[in-house]
């Protein structure tokens, strides 16, 4: 299943991915047993212009796996270099499949591709699942009692990783449309819009993340570049 970037109109699809989860999974994920109206504003303050947000959809379209990566800038005044923070829930029903580990190996390219150096990650030190991700990925892993802290350093960007990111979000695109698709009324389905979205409720694609051909990948590619300069 690819893994699909998200946006302000997926508040609805976050929400209810994050409600479905019981109490434990809830205290994991945000440190604290969080209730449906504290999901619901945590959902509303997320900032998409700022931060990244992406996830997992089954067959029915049902978000199983997010991850939210908050990014902070670098202010070289304060000789503080640009870093991330992540955060991902999987829906008890999808566990042991390994979808926290792809999401966090997304955010590791996605971040890398907008110049961050360091990921980091606070965890309870109960979650070790979420530890062991990190750790596994090579993340210095710092425990403090009940709580944890993980940091990952990044290696730059390149035109390989930038390709990557760009060929991984056209595969998402596609899967999501065909999934679209697929549960749509038979008697209402056009086969030439299978992978157009022309549904009132789909999400348009985005052209500067599916590019038709190797030359519009690499102007993606350096596009990217020149908004981070």
């Amino acid at each position: 299943m690819p893994i699909r970037s998200l946006g302000p109109r997926h508040r609805d699809r976050i929400s209810t991915h994050l409600t479905a989860l019981d109490e434990r999974s809830r205290y994991l994920r945000f440190g604290y047993a969080a209730t449906d109206a504290q999901i619901h504003r945590y959902v509303d303050m997320i900032d998409f212009e700022q931060d990244e947000v992406f996830g997992i959809f089954n067959r029915r379209l049902e978000l199983i796996a997010l991850a939210h990566l908050a990014h902070r800038d670098a202010d070289p005044s304060r000789g503080r270099a640009a870093s991330s923070e992540f955060g991902v829930s999987v829906l008890p029903n999808a566990r042991g499949r390994g979808f926290g580990r792809r999401l966090f190996e997304h955010a590791m390219l996605h971040a890398r591709n907008r110049g961050v150096e360091t990921i980091f990650i606070h965890a309870l030190s109960e979650n070790t699942a979420m530890l062991r991700i990190a750790k596994g990925a090579g993340a210095i892993l710092e425990r403090a009692g009940s709580e944890s802290a993980a940091s990952l350093k990044l290696p730059p960007d390149s035109f390989a990783s930038h390709l990557d990111e760009v060929l991984g979000e056209g595969a998402a695109e596609l899967d999501y449309q065909w999934k679209l698709h697929a549960l749509r009324p038979a008697g209402d389905r056009d086969p030439s819009d299978a992978t157009a979205g022309a549904d009132a409720v789909a999400d348009e694609p985005d052209p500067a993340s599916e590019p038709a051909d190797e030359s519009s990948q690499a102007a993606f590619v350096a596009g990217s570049r020149a908004r981070r300069a």
